[in-house]
């Protein structure tokens, strides 16, 4: 079986997950904090929504260093769920076309993570994306689930049923 067979139906799974999650983010809360500490309901949303464009660097280049990375824009960063929903789609689709055409050598070719030129970590691309966009994902899903739970948002089914949808 190839690499990508195995691969692309856990993320289908993982981010229809998360869809559902981020669907529960209302406008208003956006910017709800649990603590000061904390990111906003709608910077951790966001975050999720963009996590999928770390796939693009992953599968289609060798290395990458945050110190390079372009600052980001806060004007277009997205201010409502709809909003915030359409950048998740893209991504997703986007991600997800990437990672069917590629073949089981760029899945197991090595890629680097860098800070200032200093090596972070260094594994291949399979385990990468594993670690770095779908365990990361399901990482802030779990966080935000519980923003949703601290607000009386009903939290949608994630591994099973949530207490507010029972059975699935």
């Amino acid at each position: 079986m190839a690499i990508k067979d195995a691969l692309l139906p856990e993320f289908d799974h993982e981010m229809g997950t998360t869809r559902r999650v981020l669907e529960r983010v209302p406008d208003e809360k956006f910017g709800w904090k649990p603590h000061p500490k904390s990111m906003s309901m709608g910077d951790l949303a966001i975050h999720l929504a963009d996590m999928a464009h770390w796939t693009d660097a992953i599968m289609n280049q060798t290395e990458f260093d945050v110190a390079t990375a372009p600052p980001s824009d806060a004007a277009a960063r997205p201010k409502t769920r709809a909003a915030m929903l359409d950048r998740f789609d893209a991504a997703t689709r986007a991600a997800r076309a990437i990672l069917a055409a590629k073949t089981d050598a760029e899945y197991l070719a090595n890629w680097t993570l860098k800070s200032k030129g200093q090596t972070v970590f260094s594994m291949p691309r399979a385990a990468t994306l594993r670690s770095f966009v779908m365990n990361h994902n399901i990482h802030h899903r779990g966080q935000l689930s519980v923003y949703l739970r601290l607000n009386d948002i009903a939290v949608p089914s994630i591994y099973g049923p949530s207490a507010d949808e029972g059975q699935m």
